[in-house]
């Protein structure tokens, strides 16, 4: 149940609900949780969260072993690390969500740890499960954020990974883009690796949508990573309430196909969350990885 006060917050409107219904949504479960029940992939790119212990990745060394992990640290409000860009996880829950926006014209919230001038970006996915197998196999689509569409905004970004060879060395890194570089380890993070431990191929390659950095450094000589509008997890945008202001919320009516009309969708039942920004910071900051500590249903 919602406390009465959440009622009253003033929302930011970007975008009007569409109700163009043409699916029939299931019949929702008695006694719902507004939270999720189910990770169903957890893929984080390399970073300085991966496989330290003191985030919680004790033995973790097999992908069942990683959703596990990860499933335990949302149900504990304990932060899930994406590492660096394309990294995601995909969630689900015991119910659909309705695109009706009960809250303030809002469906589902993610939380993260963002503050003002630090904020590690997620674009987020949804999805139906149009064939009814409860699994995340049917189309996906993104939610549209501020920079959805600007030209310095990339899809169908590809960034590839390579496995070092020594502890402690840096994960090299190459893109869609012709570019390359490096996840460098930090002096804060002293773990051996910071390529997934549960991955045994040599390389992977992550795709999604890549956002354009806003980091700068202030006045006061401190590195900011900057904030975006609205639309996206892990980021300090005009998207969040004032008495949560760790919350970024979210609308069904957002999502949209991929040439970009409106997907219409009446419910949905699987969301993806992926860091979107390939960025190395400066004063041992690291690389911007996206961090998330739960994903609500906003209608319930």
């Amino acid at each position: 149940m919602k406390k009465t006060l959440k009622l009253l917050v003033l929302c930011f409107l970007f975008a009007s609900c569409s109700k163009d219904e043409t699916i029939t949504k299931p019949e929702p479960k008695e006694n719902y949780s507004p939270y999720i029940n189910k990770i169903y992939e957890y893929k984080p790119a390399p970073g300085q969260f991966i496989n330290e212990t003191a985030s919680g990745f004790e033995n973790v060394t097999s992908e069942a072993a990683a959703i596990e992990y990860a499933e335990q640290r949302l149900k504990n409000s304990q932060y899930v690390s994406l590492g660096a860009f394309g990294g995601y996880i995909v969630v689900g829950f015991d119910h659909s969500i309705e695109n009706r926006g009960s809250f303030n014209g809002y469906d589902f919230s993610v939380k993260g740890n963002q503050f003002d001038n630090s904020s590690e970006p997620a674009v987020v996915w949804v999805m139906q499960d149009v064939n009814k197998n409860n699994i995340p196999d049917d189309v996906w689509y993104e939610l549209k954020g501020s920079e959805y569409g600007k030209s310095e905004t990339v899809s169908d970004y590809s960034v590839t990974y390579y496995k070092p060879q020594n502890p402690r060395e840096n994960v090299k890194w190459t893109d869609s883009k012709g570019n390359s570089g490096y996840i460098e380890v930090s002096i804060f993070h002293v773990q051996d690796y910071y390529y997934p431990l549960w991955i045994a191929d040599d390389s992977y390659t992550l795709t999604g949508v890549r956002l354009k950095p806003k980091s700068y450094v202030n006045d006061e000589g401190i590195y900011c990573t900057g904030n975006y509008d609205w639309g996206y997890a892990d980021n300090y945008g005009n998207d969040m309430m004032p008495n949560e202001r760790n919350k970024n919320f979210f609308k069904i009516s957002n999502a949209v196909k991929a040439d970009g009309s409106n997907a219409n969708l009446q419910y949905i039942d699987f969301i993806k969350i992926q860091n979107a920004l390939n960025h190395n910071g400066q004063s041992g900051t690291g690389e911007s990885s996206t961090e998330i500590l739960s994903i609500e249903d906003e209608n319930i």
